[in-house]
């Protein structure tokens, strides 16, 4: 039978580790919990925008899941820059960046505290490539559950979301739109949390870690706010274990096909092309090579058949709706 534990009995069964073993037991682990296995759950959440505000509260239900399922569940953070905040600004010289260094950050809680699985809760763009670069490289059982998306804004009948608030602003400099209305559409574009709700570049890279086979059915097209998410948080608990149970890792999963299977999903739905530069990161963790080539062969054979914004009609909530 598998050693569940077979990274953090380091700490909690060497009895050359009494330090550890103390801060443990300071922490409130009883001598059963340190004999269990240890998930490290990885939170983006912070309260300063609608994608990842919500985060912390999905990570303890996460835990509470672990921790159903007889395994030691320990809640950590990092961070995660908003290109809907810093767009336009010198800020966004911080975005790409910010997936590198959510990357490292989780790659080092993980193998600093030899945590035996991963689950990690992102839920802004440059949030799940980092996620999932992290998984690759430690190469542990490990799940990402999406933060979901958000629900649609409304103002005067009509369906906003944030690209309502960049065309307002189009509309204001042309003059076909007055101060008061300009000032409402903002306000009411992203009307709570949830990542931005078309299919640009969060709800992208969800859809296409779905398809590689990295979170739960439905985990993308689940919105933020939702008895679903809650659920697939709880169920992140189960599936962890039964990952440990295999000894299935990221490389099992990760492989060529599961990245063209990704690659067919995002041009099938209109993605963002921002996947391509994260999908070749991503890939490049688990030493699976794809490039640009890769999209264009596919793209050359792939029709578009969703019909999302910003080229298309819909949002992502519209999608479980729709089936």
């Amino acid at each position: 039978m598998t050693e569940l534990n077979k990274y953090s009995k380091t700490l909690t069964q060497d009895e050359t580790q009494p330090a550890a073993q103390a801060m443990l037991y300071g922490i409130g682990l009883s001598d059963d919990d340190m004999k269990k296995a240890q998930v490290g759950i990885a939170s983006m959440g912070y309260d300063g925008n609608t994608c990842n505000m919500h985060l912390n509260d999905l990570a303890k239900v996460v835990k509470e899941g672990v921790w159903k399922n007889d395994l030691v569940g320990l809640i950590f953070n990092t961070i995660g820059i908003s290109d809907g905040i810093s767009n336009g600004t010198d800020g966004m010289r911080y975005s790409l960046v910010s997936r590198d260094l959510i990357a490292d950050s989780i790659e080092s809680m993980c193998g600093g505290f030899y945590y035996d699985g991963l689950i990690t809760v992102p839920g802004c763009d440059k949030n799940m490539p980092g996620a999932i670069m992290a998984m690759g490289r430690l190469n542990r059982p490990s799940i990402m559950v999406y933060g979901g998306t958000i629900a649609a804004g409304h103002y005067k009948g009509e369906e906003l979301n944030i690209i309502s608030s960049f065309e307002a602003l189009g509309k204001k400099l042309a003059g076909t739109i007055t101060p008061e209305d300009f000032k409402e559409v903002i306000k009411h574009s992203c009307p709570g949390a949830g990542a931005c709700g078309g299919m640009y570049t969060a709800n992208t890279m969800a859809a296409a870690i779905e398809a590689l086979g990295m979170s739960l059915p439905y985990s993308s097209s689940s919105p933020a706010v939702s008895e679903e998410k809650r659920n697939e948080c709880l169920d992140a608990g189960r599936a962890i274990k039964v990952l440990l149970e295999k000894d299935i890792k990221p490389k099992d999963i990760m492989t060529k096909k599961a990245f063209e299977n990704a690659i067919v999903i995002i041009m099938i739905l209109g993605g963002s092309t921002n996947a391509v530069l994260h999908l070749i990161a991503m890939a490049k963790s688990v030493d699976v090579s794809i490039t640009q080539d890769d999209f264009q062969r596919f793209s050359d054979k792939t029709p578009v058949l969703a019909d999302f914004k910003p080229s298309g009609k819909f949002l992502w909530q519209d999608l479980p709706q729709h089936g």
